[in-house]
Formats: structure tokens, C-alpha cells, sequence
């Protein structure tokens, strides 16, 4: 596969990626955080097992298998109970904002780890998302550092969960593409996931699962968009342009805030929107800054 396919296979994933905050939103409120986040990626990995199939393990760097399984699972319960422990539908599109910060870290990341000089304009990007974080949590106070600390105390869990897992997929997007030697586990590690969630809800007390049709359409739909498209991202970054990828999903922030709002059925403020534009304002600098001058 060409390196230009392949970026723009993996560009597919921004599309589908769209619909992820809203859909595993709706499916925890059915099924729980943890159920929910569980039910996801079980149904998830099976799907991977019959369009991307299983792989051999014995081809496998050992280094990919560790390190890739680890960042990734990380990542993945990091962002899937950061939006089911959200105490509302609004909180929950504000936290996967927070998780939007990712492809400015991975541009800053890429450029450390390959020793290139680091841009005027990259330093300031990066500053512009959060400040765009920080108008989202603001909400009508603007840039209030007390509402922002209000924000961030009523829901210290999800919004760390979700800054975690900012960091740790920009890692993963930079540390997979040396280590993996074109290597694709992604059915494997969908189904570590899947399983270590289900083992964290055995383990412990858990709400009871309530189906209706609306939780079921909402499971297909997140497990079909997961699925499928961290497929598409794990080629993309394998064999294409994580440069070219990380900075084109710098619109992501605000088509997935339309999309959550319309399946969670959430108003959303005015400055929530100019936060979401200054996020993806901001990385969309920080992509500017890797041009070839």
C-alpha cells in the first residue's frame, strides 16, 4: 500500500470518528460506563475478526505487542468512561473536547522524537487549544479562572481521564508507527479492551444494564464507527502521513460537538462553540507550522 492510500484510508477514520462522543454517551446512559464501554468493544473486536481478521501474533516486534497493547488499551478506557462517568450529556461533549487536544500533542510529540526544529508557530497552536478548552469550561464567565476550576472540580475523574488519554494517543500515534513495522493488531487490542473492562466490571458494583432500542441502535452504530475506524487510523498511521493525519482531524472538535448534540439532544452555549473553533483553530496552526517553508 502506497503511502498516499494509506493516509487517506486513515483520513476515513475522522469521519466516523465524528459520531464517537455522542454514541458512547447514549450507550452508557443505557448500559452503564463500564457495561457500556465493555459491550462496545466486544462487539467492536468481533466485527474486526471478519473484515480485518485476526492476526499472527508470531510476526509480531514484541516491543509493538507490549508497548502498542498497553498505550492503546490505556487510551481506550481512558476516553470510553471519561464520557459514560460525565454527570451529564453537556459534560460529556465538554470532556470530549478535552480529548481534542490530542493532535496538537502528537504534531509537538512527532517533532521532538525526530529531533526537527520546532516551529514559531507551534508553541502558539498549542496554547490556542487550550485556551479553547479553557472558553469551553469558562462557559459564560469567558476566560474565568474560578468558573474553569468549578468546571474541572465538579468532575475531576473525567476530565483527567480525558487529558490522560489526549497524551497517551499522541504517544501511541508516534511511538506505533517506529516500533510496529507495519504490523496491524488492532483486533488484538480491541479485544485486551474489551476484556479488561469486563474484568473491572466483575470486579466491582455495577448500575443495572437497561436495553431498549435506542441503546441497541446506539451499541451497533459505536461499535460499527469504532471498529472500522481505528482500523483505517491504525493503517493510516502504520504505513502513511501521521503528520498529514493528526493535523486534518483538526475539524473534528466541532463536527463531533454537532453530532453529540444531536443524538445526546444538548443545547450548547455560544462560548462553547468559540471554544470548539479555537481547538480546532489551533491545531489547525500547529499543522501550519510543519510546512515546508
Amino acid at each position: 500500500m502506497t503511502q498516499q492510500r494509506a493516509t487517506f484510508v486513515g483520513l476515513t477514520a475522522i469521519l466516523l470518528w465524528s459520531t464517537i462522543v455522542g454514541l458512547i454517551r447514549s450507550v452508557s446512559e443505557g448500559l452503564g460506563p463500564v457495561g457500556g464501554a465493555a459491550m462496545i468493544y466486544t462487539l467492536s473486536a468481533v466485527l474486526l475478526i471478519f473484515t480485518v481478521g485476526f492476526p499472527r501474533l508470531s510476526t509480531f516486534p514484541r516491543r509493538y505487542l507490549l508497548v502498542g497493547t498497553l498505550l492503546f488499551v490505556s487510551y481506550e478506557i481512558c476516553l470510553s468512561l471519561s464520557l459514560g462517568f460525565a454527570a451529564t450529556p453537556t459534560q460529556a461533549i465538554e470532556v470530549g473536547m478535552v480529548n481534542y487536544l490530542w493532535p496538537g500533542m502528537t504534531i509537538l510529540l512527532t517533532a521532538c522524537v525526530s529531533r526537527q526544529k520546532i516551529r514559531p508557530l507551534l508553541i502558539p497552536g498549542l496554547l490556542l487549544a487550550l485556551a479553547g478548552i479553557c472558553r469551553v469550561l469558562g462557559g459564560s464567565e469567558g476566560f474565568s479562572f474560578m468558573q474553569i476550576g468549578n468546571s474541572l472540580y465538579s468532575n475531576p475523574l473525567s476530565f483527567g481521564l480525558a487529558f490522560s488519554g489526549a497524551i497517551i494517543w499522541a504517544v501511541y500515534c508516534v511511538v506505533t508507527k517506529q516500533i510496529a513495522r507495519g504490523s496491524n493488531g488492532i483486533t488484538l487490542f480491541f479485544m485486551l479492551t474489551a476484556l479488561a473492562l469486563w474484568v473491572k466490571f466483575f470486579a466491582s458494583p455495577q448500575p443495572e444494564m437497561q436495553l431498549n432500542t435506542r441503546v441497541m441502535v446506539s451499541l451497533l452504530l459505536t461499535a460499527a464507527a469504532m471498529g472500522f475506524g481505528y482500523a483505517a487510523w491504525n493503517t493510516g498511521i502504520l504505513h502513511g502521513n501521521v503528520t498529514v493525519l493528526a493535523t486534518a482531524s483538526y475539524f473534528i472538535p466541532v463536527f463531533s460537538a454537532l453530532l453529540a448534540a444531536f443524538i445526546l439532544d444538548a443545547d450548547l452555549s455560544l462560548p462553547f462553540w468559540q471554544g470548539a473553533a479555537m481547538v480546532s483553530l489551533g491545531s489547525l496552526v500547529c499543522w501550519w507550522s510543519t510546512r515546508n517553508k
